[in-house]
């Protein structure tokens, strides 16, 4: 039996725990400290600050989180969004937090560590602040295979750089793989969100995360590169053959961690380049700001739907 897949995948009683903590060392702790969000069980009263989110939204970039919190205020007519909007984790310089009204927006940083940080600590504050039915959703930018730069991809399994739809960690020094399994459902819903938005490509696919940006995404440009060219095109086919149209570096460590603790997930993201023409962005400033604003809109699109049919 796979190690982390049995005991791990079967939940436990949502009526009781909606968001799932598999901790029992949480319930002997007089006080849990946030450490990296600067909150705190016994500081701050979560479940008043925050017992009223049902969708949680992150992304790397502190910036384009503050942008995003600032683009759902006005899309739900719940702020104006020239508004300036207090950083929750102003205590620290680690993460950034926004919140507006049921949304809430975080920063996780670059790559699996951090995001796994910000994962570890949100969780436990949606325990801590009783939320219940909460859908968390990414938003990024990615290196795109065969698609056409601005392309948004909605994440349908996320994989590791052979493949395999895993997170590999060790943990006490021994190899534990838990499943990345997104929710395919919601990944639907946001399709037909784009289909009728209509402004731009959007698909369903499988996304690769890579430990490297560099060599581990089969670049030429790095500071150290031991392939060919050749090399990298046909590793590069072979990850579209599997499926793969984006490459990324927190989609396993999100996928793995949404799953363990029951939390509805949905990874969106667009390409700026297609990695089988380039390594390097060749498009403009106001393009590659375009681009990045697809996911926003499509995320808030789904957001705004979902509220007016409540």
């Amino acid at each position: 039996m796979t190690p982390g897949f049995n005991d791990e995948q079967r939940g436990g009683d949502k009526s009781l725990n909606p968001i799932y903590i598999k901790n029992p060392h949480l319930d002997l702790m007089k006080e849990d400290i946030l450490y990296h969000f600067n909150l705190g069980t016994a500081t701050h009263d979560l479940p008043a600050m925050f017992g009223d989110v049902k969708f949680v939204c992150v992304g790397g970039s502190p910036s384009r989180m503050k942008s995003f919190i600032q683009f759902i205020a006005g899309e739900l007519n719940l702020g104006n969004p020239t508004d300036e909007y207090p950083n929750i984790c102003a205590g620290t310089d680690r993460f950034s937090m926004f919140k507006v009204g049921p949304v809430l927006s975080i920063s996780h940083g670059m790559g699996v560590p951090s995001i796994s940080i910000m994962l570890h600590e949100l969780i436990k504050l949606l325990h801590h602040a009783r939320c219940i039915d909460v859908t968390v959703l990414r938003i990024g930018t990615s290196g795109g295979i065969g698609l056409k730069p601005g392309t948004v991809v909605i994440t349908r399994q996320s994989v590791d750089a052979s493949f395999v739809p895993q997170l590999e960690q060790i943990i006490l020094g021994k190899k534990v793989l838990r499943s990345t399994e997104l929710d395919d459902t919601l990944a639907e819903e946001l399709l037909q969100c784009s289909k009728q938005l209509n402004d731009f490509e959007t698909v369903i696919g499988n996304t690769m995360c890579t430990l490297d940006f560099y060599e581990g995404q089969a670049r030429l440009d790095g500071a150290f590169c031991s392939y060919t060219e050749a090399d990298k095109q046909g590793y590069l086919t072979e990850a579209y053959q599997a499926g793969v149209r984006n490459i990324e570096m927190e989609s396993t460590a999100f996928a793995a961690m949404c799953k363990l603790s029951g939390l509805q997930g949905a990874i969106v993201c667009v390409t700026l380049l297609d990695r089988l023409e380039g390594d390097q962005l060749t498009s403009s400033h106001d393009q590659l700001h375009d681009y990045q604003l697809r996911p926003q809109i499509l995320v808030g699109t789904y957001i705004k739907k979902k509220l007016n049919a409540v």
